[in-house]
C-alpha cells in the first residue's frame, strides 16, 4: 500500500475523536527531553514521528507526510513516459503530413473532375488550370518527400512551405501556437494562451519586454534599482490577474516557470530532448529566439536553477499531451517544494513554511489536519504553563515538574506500595507530623489535644453532667512522628562511557524522580545535584532536563565531586547527610588545584586523592552509598575499598533497575518508626 490512510466523516456520536491533551504530551515529550536533553529538539523529533493520545491513538507526524509525499511521486514516475511528449508531437506532425498528402489528391482529382463537366469552350481554361494545379502538387510533393528527419527541421521547412489543403494548414498553425506558447511558459503561465495566435505587432511587443526583463536583471547585478514600476505599467497586463507586487517576486516567478520547463526537457533523454528543442526553436522566428535566449542566460547568472530544476527517472508507459507534461512538473515541482518545506520544519521546529492550503492539495484534507494539530501542539503546552511562553522557548517549573512525576510513576510503577514506607528516626520530638491515632497523655509529650476524645474520657469518667470536669487522666494527645531532615547529595556521571553505553540517560531519569519524590512527599529534604566527568559543577533543578553526557573530554573525577559535595553539606545543620554516587567507571581524574589531571588507566595518585576525599566525608559523619552500573574488577574493587572507609553501601544495578536501587534505598534507609 502506497499511502496511510485516513478516513474522516461528520461525527454522529459513534466515533472516537482524536482529542489533544496538553498532560499527555507533556507526558510523551518527557522521554525526549530526557533523551535529547533539549526541549526544541524533543519539540521537534514530536513533530517528526507525531504522538499517541491516552488511548493508543496514533497521530502522524511530518515523517508520515513526507513519506506520503515521496510515495506520490514514485507513483506518478512510474505511470509516465516523459518521452512521449515528443511522440505526441510527432504524431501530430504526421497527421499534418498525411493531411496535407490527401488534400493534394483530393485537390487534383476536383480539378479533373471539373475539367471532364465544364463546357466545350471551357475545357482548354480548366486544363490550364489543372496543368498549373499538377505543377504546384508536383512541387509540394517534392517538398514533402525531401523534408528533414528532425521534427525542428520539417517545422522550419513547413512554415515556408504552401499549403494546398486548409485544414492541414490550419493543424500545422495550431501547433506552432501551441510549441509558441509552451515557450511563452516560461515567462509566465498566464501568458501561455496570450502568445498563442499573436500578430507581428504583438510580438514585438513580447520581444521588448523580453529586452526590458534583461535589463532589469542588468541593473539590479549593477547595482542600480530595476524599474519595476514602469515594467509593470507597459506590461503587466501579460501577468494575468495576480501580478508579482515586486522585482523579486516576479523573478521567483519567471524562475518557477523556467526550471519546470527545464526539468521536463532533463527528464527526457537526450535524443528526444534535442527534437523537442528544435522544434520549439523553429517556431520562433530569430529576433524573438534572440530576445528568449538573451533572457534565458541573464537568468541562469542572477538566479541559477540548480536547486530548482531537477531530472526526474521517469518508467512508465502512459503517454502525455505537452500541456499534461508541464502540468505534471508544476505537481512535481510542488510536491518537492512541500516535501524541503517539510524538512525545514522538522529540523527546526518552526511550522510556519507550510503551507495547509498546498498541502490539501497535494495529498488531501486530512494532511492538512495533521499539520494543523501539531501546530496545535506547542501553544497547549503554553497554555498549560508546561512550557515558556516567550521567544526563548524553554522548560518551566511545571514543565520540569512534570517530568519528574513521570519518571517517578514508571520507577515505582511494579513496586508494592508498602516498600514506600515511612520517613522516621527513633527518637521523639515536638515538631512532628500527626499520625491520626491518640495515647494517653504523659509528662514530656507535646500537649497536642484530641479534644473530643479527652471529652469523652472526662463524660465516661464522671458521667453526663454540666459542666464537664476534666482530671489528668482525661486528656489524650495525638501521637506523633518526627521527621528527620535529610540532605542528599546525587552525583551524576556525565563521563564519556555513560552516554556511550545508554546509561545517562536512566541516570538523568532516576536523578529526577528522586527530585519529584521529595518535593511532594519529604518536602522538608534537600537535595543538590553534582554532574561530574573531566571536572564537576552543581546543576540546579531547572538545568536538569538539559544536561547530557561529555562526548568530547575524557575523565571521571569523583575527587573534585565529593570535594563540592562536603561544602555543599557543610551548610545543612543536623539530620542525615548522604551522597548518592551513579557511575559506571573507577575515578580516572583528579583535582590539583585548580587544574584536572586524567590518566587511562586510572593512576594510583588519583585513587588515593578519592579515597583521600572519602576519608574526610566520613569525618564530617556523611554517608556515600555508590549505585555501580558496570560490574567491572576495577569499578569494584575501588568501591569495596571507599564503602570499607565510609562504611555505606554499594549496589550493582543496570539502566532498567537503577531506579528501584536509588529511590526504595533512599526511602528505605529511614524507615525506622517509633511512636511517640
Amino acid at each position: 500500500m502506497l499511502y496511510k490512510s485516513y478516513r474522516y466523516s461528520q461525527w454522529d456520536g459513534t466515533q472516537h475523536i482524536f482529542e489533544l491533551d496538553a498532560d499527555a504530551l507533556m507526558d510523551q515529550l518527557s522521554e525526549e527531553v530526557l533523551k535529547q536533553g533539549d526541549l526544541m529538539r524533543a519539540m521537534r523529533e514530536m513533530f517528526r514521528q507525531g504522538f499517541q493520545d491516552r488511548e493508543g491513538r496514533q497521530m502522524p507526524g511530518m515523517r508520515d507526510l513526507i513519506e506520503q509525499l515521496k510515495n506520490r511521486r514514485r507513483q506518478q514516475l512510474q505511470q509516465y513516459n516523459m518521452d512521449s511528449v515528443v511522440d505526441d508531437l510527432k504524431e501530430k506532425l504526421d497527421e499534418i503530413l498525411q493531411t496535407e498528402r490527401s488534400g493534394i489528391d483530393r485537390r487534383l482529382d476536383e480539378a479533373q473532375q471539373q475539367a471532364q463537366n465544364s463546357h466545350a469552350e471551357d475545357q482548354e481554361q480548366h486544363r490550364h488550370l489543372t496543368d498549373l494545379l499538377k505543377q504546384r502538387a508536383q512541387r509540394n510533393r517534392k517538398k514533402l518527400d525531401d523534408l528533414p528527419e528532425g521534427m525542428g527541421g520539417q517545422i522550419k521547412e513547413l512554415m515556408e512551405y504552401d499549403f494546398m489543403d486548409p485544414q492541414a494548414q490550419q493543424m500545422f498553425q495550431e501547433l506552432l501556437e501551441m510549441l509558441k506558447g509552451q515557450m511563452a511558459q516560461n515567462l509566465s503561465q498566464q501568458m501561455q494562451e496570450q502568445m498563442q495566435g499573436m500578430s507581428p505587432e504583438q510580438m514585438a511587443a513580447t520581444r521588448e519586454m523580453l529586452h526590458q526583463l534583461s535589463q532589469m536583471m542588468r541593473d539590479k547585478m549593477e547595482g542600480r534599482e530595476p524599474d519595476f514600476e514602469g515594467f509593470m505599467q507597459q506590461f503587466g497586463a501579460m501577468f494575468g490577474s495576480n501580478p508579482p507586487q515586486s522585482f523579486d517576486e516576479l523573478m521567483e516567478r519567471l524562475q518557477q516557470q523556467m526550471a519546470q520547463m527545464q526539468s521536463m526537457m532533463e527528464s527526457m533523454s537526450p535524443e528526444m530532448r534535442q527534437e523537442l528543442e528544435d522544434a520549439m526553436s523553429a517556431a520562433l522566428d530569430s529576433e524573438t529566439r534572440a530576445a528568449m535566449s538573451e533572457f534565458a542566460s541573464m537568468m541562469e547568472i542572477m538566479m541559477p536553477m540548480d536547486e530548482l530544476r531537477r531530472q526526474y527517472p521517469f518508467l512508465g508507459d502512459d503517454s502525455l499531451t505537452m500541456d499534461q507534461a508541464m502540468d505534471l512538473m508544476r505537481q512535481l515541482q510542488e510536491n518537492d517544494q512541500l516535501e524541503q518545506a517539510l524538512q525545514e520544519a522538522m529540523r527546526t521546529g518552526n511550522l510556519e513554511g507550510i503551507d495547509p492550503d498546498k498541502l490539501s492539495e497535494l495529498l488531501g484534507d486530512d494532511a492538512k489536519r495533521v499539520w494543523e494539530q501539531l501546530d496545535q501542539l506547542r501553544q497547549m503546552l503554553k497554555d498549560a504553563g508546561y512550557i515558556t511562553d516567550d521567544d526563548k522557548f524553554d522548560l518551566t517549573a511545571r514543565g520540569i515538574r512534570r517530568i519528574g512525576q513521570k519518571a517517578l510513576r514508571e520507577i515505582f510503577v511494579n513496586l508494592k506500595k508498602d516498600r514506600l514506607g515511612s520517613h522516621m528516626m527513633e527518637t521523639r520530638g515536638a515538631n512532628g507530623d500527626l499520625l491520626g491515632d491518640t495515647k494517653p497523655y504523659e509528662f514530656g509529650d507535646p500537649f497536642q489535644i484530641d479534644l473530643q476524645a479527652t471529652m469523652k474520657n472526662a463524660v465516661l469518667r464522671s458521667g453526663p453532667q454540666l459542666p464537664v470536669r476534666l482530671g489528668p487522666e482525661d486528656f489524650e494527645v495525638f501521637r506523633n512522628e518526627h521527621m528527620t531532615r535529610t540532605a542528599t547529595v546525587i552525583l551524576l556521571d556525565q563521563s564519556r562511557s555513560m552516554g556511550l553505553f545508554n546509561n545517562f540517560q536512566a541516570a538523568k531519569k532516576v536523578t529526577l524522580a528522586l527530585m519529584a519524590l521529595i518535593r511532594t512527599q519529604y518536602p522538608r529534604d534537600v537535595l543538590y545535584i553534582i554532574g561530574f566527568s573531566d571536572y564537576a559543577k552543581e546543576i540546579k533543578e531547572e538545568e536538569l532536563p538539559k544536561v547530557s553526557w561529555n562526548s568530547w573530554v575524557s575523565g571521571t573525577n569523583l575527587h573534585h565531586a565529593l570535594m563540592l559535595s562536603r561544602k555543599l553539606l557543610a551548610k545543612e545543620k543536623g539530620g542525615t547527610r548522604q551522597i548518592l554516587v551513579i557511575t559506571d567507571g573507577e575515578p580516572t581524574s583528579h583535582l590539583e588545584g585548580d587544574r584536572a589531571y586524567f590518566a587511562y588507566p586510572p593512576s594510583y595518585r588519583t585513587e588515593q586523592e578519592t579515597l583521600k576525599e572519602v576519608k574526610r566525608c566520613t569525618q564530617e559523619d556523611i554517608m556515600i552509598n555508590t549505585f555501580m552500573l558496570e560490574n567491572s574488577y576495577q569499578l569494584v574493587n575501588f568501591v569495596d575499598r571507599m564503602t570499607r572507609i565510609n562504611r555505606g553501601r554499594a549496589f550493582y544495578s543496570t539502566g532498567d533497575n537503577l531506579g528501584e536501587y536509588v529511590l526504595v534505598d533512599y526511602v528505605n534507609n529511614r524507615r525506622k518508626k517509633v511512636m511517640a
